[in-house]
Protein backbone atom coordinates (compact mmCIF):
# COMPACT_ATOMS: atom_id res chain seq x y z
CA UNK A 1 0.00 0.00 0.00
CA UNK A 2 1.18 3.65 -0.92
CA UNK A 3 1.34 6.16 1.82
CA UNK A 4 -0.32 8.25 -0.69
CA UNK A 5 -1.64 8.09 -4.19
CA UNK A 6 -1.40 11.23 -6.31
CA UNK A 7 -4.05 11.82 -9.31
CA UNK A 8 -2.34 14.36 -11.67
CA UNK A 9 1.18 14.73 -12.32
CA UNK A 10 1.50 18.19 -13.31
CA UNK A 11 3.16 21.75 -11.18
CA UNK A 12 1.08 20.45 -8.13
CA UNK A 13 1.00 16.90 -7.83
CA UNK A 14 4.82 17.22 -8.80
CA UNK A 15 4.75 19.65 -6.03
CA UNK A 16 3.28 17.79 -3.67
CA UNK A 17 5.43 14.16 -4.77
CA UNK A 18 8.58 16.37 -3.81
CA UNK A 19 7.54 17.10 -0.34
CA UNK A 20 6.14 13.38 0.25
CA UNK A 21 9.27 12.08 -1.44
CA UNK A 22 11.68 13.97 0.58
CA UNK A 23 9.82 12.70 3.93
CA UNK A 24 10.64 9.12 2.66
CA UNK A 25 6.98 8.22 2.18
CA UNK A 26 6.08 5.80 -0.34
CA UNK A 27 4.04 7.72 -3.15
CA UNK A 28 2.97 7.04 -6.50
CA UNK A 29 1.60 9.71 -9.00
CA UNK A 30 -0.78 8.93 -11.91
CA UNK A 31 -0.70 11.17 -14.65
CA UNK A 32 -1.97 11.86 -18.39
CA UNK A 33 0.49 14.19 -19.38
CA UNK A 34 -1.95 16.68 -20.60
CA UNK A 35 -0.90 19.63 -18.19
CA UNK A 36 -3.55 22.81 -19.12
CA UNK A 37 -0.56 24.88 -20.09
CA UNK A 38 0.88 22.59 -22.78
CA UNK A 39 -0.44 25.35 -25.64
CA UNK A 40 1.50 28.10 -23.81
CA UNK A 41 5.13 28.64 -25.44
CA UNK A 42 6.61 29.89 -21.85
CA UNK A 43 5.45 29.93 -18.51
CA UNK A 44 6.04 32.98 -16.68
CA UNK A 45 6.30 34.11 -12.79
CA UNK A 46 7.85 30.81 -11.52
CA UNK A 47 10.83 31.93 -9.57
CA UNK A 48 14.27 30.11 -10.75
CA UNK A 49 11.79 29.11 -13.96
CA UNK A 50 10.75 32.41 -15.50
CA UNK A 51 9.93 32.21 -19.20
CA UNK A 52 10.67 28.72 -19.86
CA UNK A 53 8.63 26.07 -21.91
CA UNK A 54 6.04 24.63 -19.25
CA UNK A 55 6.55 21.24 -20.71
CA UNK A 56 10.21 21.42 -20.37
CA UNK A 57 10.05 22.76 -16.40
CA UNK A 58 8.04 19.66 -15.74
CA UNK A 59 10.44 17.18 -17.46
CA UNK A 60 12.91 18.66 -15.39
CA UNK A 61 11.12 18.29 -12.45
CA UNK A 62 10.70 14.36 -13.44
CA UNK A 63 14.04 13.97 -13.80
CA UNK A 64 14.80 15.18 -10.42
CA UNK A 65 11.76 13.31 -9.04
CA UNK A 66 13.81 10.01 -9.82
CA UNK A 67 16.14 10.57 -7.09
CA UNK A 68 13.78 10.26 -5.14
CA UNK A 69 12.99 6.00 -4.66
CA UNK A 70 9.87 6.32 -3.01
CA UNK A 71 8.29 7.88 -5.55
CA UNK A 72 6.64 6.22 -8.40
CA UNK A 73 5.36 8.14 -11.42
CA UNK A 74 2.98 6.25 -14.19
CA UNK A 75 1.80 7.28 -17.09
CA UNK A 76 -1.98 6.55 -16.22
CA UNK A 77 -5.52 7.55 -16.35
CA UNK A 78 -6.93 7.00 -12.81
CA UNK A 79 -10.53 5.55 -13.70
CA UNK A 80 -12.33 5.41 -10.19
CA UNK A 81 -11.59 6.03 -6.76
CA UNK A 82 -13.43 4.60 -3.57
CA UNK A 83 -12.50 3.68 0.02
CA UNK A 84 -11.96 6.11 3.14
CA UNK A 85 -8.95 7.62 5.20
CA UNK A 86 -6.24 5.03 5.47
CA UNK A 87 -7.61 2.54 2.75
CA UNK A 88 -8.60 4.09 -0.40
CA UNK A 89 -8.43 2.25 -3.92
CA UNK A 90 -7.73 3.57 -6.92
CA UNK A 91 -8.55 1.80 -10.58
CA UNK A 92 -6.44 3.22 -13.75
CA UNK A 93 -7.25 3.20 -17.32
CA UNK A 94 -4.61 0.01 -17.28
CA UNK A 95 -6.53 -2.68 -15.13
CA UNK A 96 -4.03 -1.51 -12.10
CA UNK A 97 -5.22 -2.16 -8.87
CA UNK A 98 -3.87 0.38 -6.58
CA UNK A 99 -4.47 1.18 -1.88
CA UNK A 100 -3.04 4.34 -0.10
CA UNK A 101 -3.72 5.98 2.51
CA UNK A 102 -4.19 9.62 1.48
CA UNK A 103 -5.07 10.63 -2.23
CA UNK A 104 -4.34 14.18 -3.02
CA UNK A 105 -6.36 15.09 -6.03
CA UNK A 106 -4.41 17.51 -8.69
CA UNK A 107 -6.22 16.58 -12.38
CA UNK A 108 -6.52 19.81 -13.05
CA UNK A 109 -9.49 21.96 -15.17
CA UNK A 110 -10.40 21.35 -19.42
CA UNK A 111 -11.17 24.84 -20.43
CA UNK A 112 -13.89 24.98 -22.98
CA UNK A 113 -13.03 26.15 -26.00
CA UNK A 114 -15.81 28.40 -27.81
CA UNK A 115 -17.38 27.47 -31.12
CA UNK A 116 -15.42 30.26 -33.20
CA UNK A 117 -12.94 29.96 -35.54
CA UNK A 118 -9.44 30.47 -34.95
CA UNK A 119 -10.41 30.46 -30.88
CA UNK A 120 -8.42 27.11 -30.49
CA UNK A 121 -5.61 27.76 -32.75
CA UNK A 122 -5.02 31.00 -30.80
CA UNK A 123 -5.32 29.29 -27.42
CA UNK A 124 -2.64 30.53 -25.41
CA UNK A 125 -0.59 31.80 -27.96
CA UNK A 126 -2.32 35.05 -28.96
CA UNK A 127 -5.33 34.65 -26.84
CA UNK A 128 -4.71 34.08 -23.47
CA UNK A 129 -6.64 34.13 -19.89
CA UNK A 130 -3.69 35.49 -17.40
CA UNK A 131 -1.84 39.15 -17.33
CA UNK A 132 0.39 37.87 -14.63
CA UNK A 133 1.65 35.32 -16.91
CA UNK A 134 2.01 36.79 -20.49
CA UNK A 135 1.05 40.87 -19.71
CA UNK A 136 5.28 41.89 -19.53
CA UNK A 137 5.92 40.82 -23.09
CA UNK A 138 3.06 42.58 -24.24
CA UNK A 139 3.20 45.45 -22.33
CA UNK A 140 2.28 48.96 -24.07
CA UNK A 141 0.22 47.03 -26.86
CA UNK A 142 -3.37 46.78 -28.11
CA UNK A 143 -4.64 44.89 -25.89
CA UNK A 144 -8.49 43.06 -26.28
CA UNK A 145 -10.80 41.68 -23.85
CA UNK A 146 -13.31 39.03 -24.40
CA UNK A 147 -16.57 40.41 -22.20
CA UNK A 148 -17.64 37.11 -20.19
CA UNK A 149 -19.85 39.03 -17.48
CA UNK A 150 -19.57 41.05 -14.27
CA UNK A 151 -15.41 39.91 -13.34
CA UNK A 152 -14.71 41.47 -16.66
CA UNK A 153 -14.83 44.82 -15.01
CA UNK A 154 -12.15 43.69 -12.79
CA UNK A 155 -10.04 42.65 -15.71
CA UNK A 156 -10.52 46.33 -17.26
CA UNK A 157 -8.92 47.94 -13.68
CA UNK A 158 -6.45 45.65 -13.80
CA UNK A 159 -5.27 45.84 -17.33
CA UNK A 160 -4.48 48.87 -17.28
CA UNK A 161 -0.80 48.34 -15.15
CA UNK A 162 0.00 46.85 -18.18
CA UNK A 163 -1.22 48.90 -21.16
CA UNK A 164 -3.21 52.01 -21.65
CA UNK A 165 -4.56 50.73 -25.09
CA UNK A 166 -7.37 48.49 -24.57
CA UNK A 167 -10.84 47.61 -26.32
CA UNK A 168 -13.51 45.58 -24.99
CA UNK A 169 -15.17 43.25 -27.48
CA UNK A 170 -19.16 42.87 -25.47
CA UNK A 171 -19.09 39.53 -27.51
CA UNK A 172 -23.00 39.79 -27.33
CA UNK A 173 -23.07 40.54 -23.46
CA UNK A 174 -25.09 43.20 -21.71
CA UNK A 175 -22.97 45.83 -19.98
CA UNK A 176 -24.88 47.78 -17.17
CA UNK A 177 -24.78 50.95 -17.97
CA UNK A 178 -22.77 52.35 -14.96
CA UNK A 179 -20.47 50.22 -16.04
CA UNK A 180 -20.17 51.50 -19.48
CA UNK A 181 -19.68 54.99 -17.97
CA UNK A 182 -16.58 54.04 -15.94
CA UNK A 183 -15.08 52.09 -19.09
CA UNK A 184 -15.54 55.30 -21.11
CA UNK A 185 -13.84 56.96 -18.52
CA UNK A 186 -10.82 54.62 -18.85
CA UNK A 187 -10.78 55.14 -22.44
CA UNK A 188 -11.66 51.51 -23.30
CA UNK A 189 -13.74 51.49 -25.92
CA UNK A 190 -16.33 48.56 -26.53
CA UNK A 191 -17.35 46.59 -29.79
CA UNK A 192 -20.33 45.36 -30.17
CA UNK A 193 -22.01 41.97 -32.26
CA UNK A 194 -21.04 38.74 -31.25
CA UNK A 195 -17.40 37.57 -32.26
CA UNK A 196 -17.60 35.45 -35.64
CA UNK A 197 -14.44 34.86 -36.14
CA UNK A 198 -10.82 34.70 -35.19
CA UNK A 199 -7.69 35.22 -37.15
CA UNK A 200 -4.05 35.44 -36.65
CA UNK A 201 -2.21 37.35 -39.25
CA UNK A 202 1.72 38.51 -38.92
CA UNK A 203 1.41 38.71 -35.04
CA UNK A 204 -1.76 40.63 -35.14
CA UNK A 205 -5.33 39.16 -34.22
CA UNK A 206 -8.32 40.35 -35.94
CA UNK A 207 -11.38 39.83 -34.23
CA UNK A 208 -14.51 39.56 -37.02
CA UNK A 209 -18.01 39.81 -35.71
CA UNK A 210 -21.49 38.92 -37.02
CA UNK A 211 -21.95 42.57 -37.86
CA UNK A 212 -19.14 42.54 -40.96
CA UNK A 213 -16.62 45.01 -38.98
CA UNK A 214 -13.20 43.93 -37.42
CA UNK A 215 -10.77 44.96 -34.92
CA UNK A 216 -7.25 44.31 -34.92
CA UNK A 217 -5.77 43.48 -31.80
CA UNK A 218 -1.65 42.70 -30.77
CA UNK A 219 -3.18 40.26 -27.89
CA UNK A 220 -6.62 39.15 -27.03
CA UNK A 221 -7.80 38.22 -23.43
CA UNK A 222 -10.40 35.67 -22.92
CA UNK A 223 -11.90 33.47 -20.05
CA UNK A 224 -13.96 30.65 -21.84
CA UNK A 225 -15.59 28.37 -18.69
CA UNK A 226 -13.95 25.44 -17.70
CA UNK A 227 -14.44 22.02 -15.87
CA UNK A 228 -12.61 19.67 -14.20
CA UNK A 229 -10.01 17.46 -16.17
CA UNK A 230 -11.91 13.90 -14.57
CA UNK A 231 -15.14 13.26 -12.67
CA UNK A 232 -13.41 11.53 -9.67
CA UNK A 233 -14.61 14.52 -7.42
CA UNK A 234 -17.81 13.73 -8.17
CA UNK A 235 -18.09 9.80 -7.51
CA UNK A 236 -16.58 11.24 -4.28
CA UNK A 237 -19.06 13.72 -3.41
CA UNK A 238 -16.67 16.35 -3.04
CA UNK A 239 -17.73 19.45 -1.76
CA UNK A 240 -17.41 21.92 -4.26
CA UNK A 241 -17.25 26.17 -4.47
CA UNK A 242 -18.95 27.82 -7.38
CA UNK A 243 -16.79 30.05 -9.94
CA UNK A 244 -17.43 33.16 -12.66
CA UNK A 245 -16.06 30.34 -14.90
CA UNK A 246 -16.47 26.84 -13.59
CA UNK A 247 -16.51 24.79 -10.63
CA UNK A 248 -13.71 24.21 -7.79
CA UNK A 249 -12.77 21.53 -5.47
CA UNK A 250 -13.54 23.42 -1.79
CA UNK A 251 -10.74 23.03 0.50
CA UNK A 252 -9.68 24.06 4.18
CA UNK A 253 -6.08 25.79 4.57
CA UNK A 254 -4.63 22.61 4.76
CA UNK A 255 -5.71 21.78 1.30
CA UNK A 256 -7.83 19.31 2.47
CA UNK A 257 -11.48 18.71 1.23
CA UNK A 258 -14.71 17.75 2.78
CA UNK A 259 -13.44 14.05 2.95
CA UNK A 260 -10.67 13.05 5.50
CA UNK A 261 -7.46 11.76 3.85
CA UNK A 262 -8.24 13.52 0.45
CA UNK A 263 -6.46 16.78 -0.62
CA UNK A 264 -6.30 18.50 -3.39
CA UNK A 265 -4.26 21.40 -5.23
CA UNK A 266 -3.77 23.05 -8.63
CA UNK A 267 -6.19 24.54 -10.55
CA UNK A 268 -8.69 22.22 -9.56
CA UNK A 269 -9.27 23.78 -5.91
CA UNK A 270 -8.13 27.25 -6.69
CA UNK A 271 -11.41 29.37 -7.48
CA UNK A 272 -8.89 32.38 -7.96
CA UNK A 273 -6.10 32.81 -10.67
CA UNK A 274 -4.66 30.17 -12.50
CA UNK A 275 -0.86 30.32 -11.78
CA UNK A 276 2.27 27.73 -11.95
CA UNK A 277 3.39 29.48 -8.95
CA UNK A 278 0.29 29.15 -6.75
CA UNK A 279 -0.03 25.53 -8.20
CA UNK A 280 3.06 25.12 -6.94
CA UNK A 281 2.77 26.24 -3.44
CA UNK A 282 -0.64 24.57 -2.91
CA UNK A 283 0.51 21.03 -4.19
CA UNK A 284 3.32 21.98 -1.82
CA UNK A 285 1.09 22.66 1.21
CA UNK A 286 -1.20 18.89 0.18
CA UNK A 287 1.98 17.14 0.47
CA UNK A 288 3.26 17.96 3.68
CA UNK A 289 -0.36 18.40 5.04
CA UNK A 290 -1.01 14.55 4.05
CA UNK A 291 2.23 13.19 5.20
CA UNK A 292 1.66 15.14 9.04
CA UNK A 293 -2.14 13.39 9.30
CA UNK A 294 -0.35 9.91 8.81
CA UNK A 295 2.15 11.03 11.79
CA UNK A 296 1.97 8.98 14.93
Amino acid sequence: MDDVIIIGGSFAGLAAALQLGRSRRKVTVLDTGLPRNRFAGHSHGLLGHDHKPPLEILAEARRQLARYPTVRLVNARADSVSGAIDNFSVFTGDGESLAARRLILSYGVADQMPDVPGFAKGWGTSIVPCPYCDGFEVADQHWGLVWSGPQSHNQVRLFHDWTDRLTVFADGHGIPPDIRADLAHRNTPVVEGRINEIAHNGGHTAVNLETGGNVAVDILFAHPRNKPSASLHESLSLATVDTPLGIALKVDERRETSLPGIYAAGDLANPGMPSVTLASSHGATAGISAQQSMLV
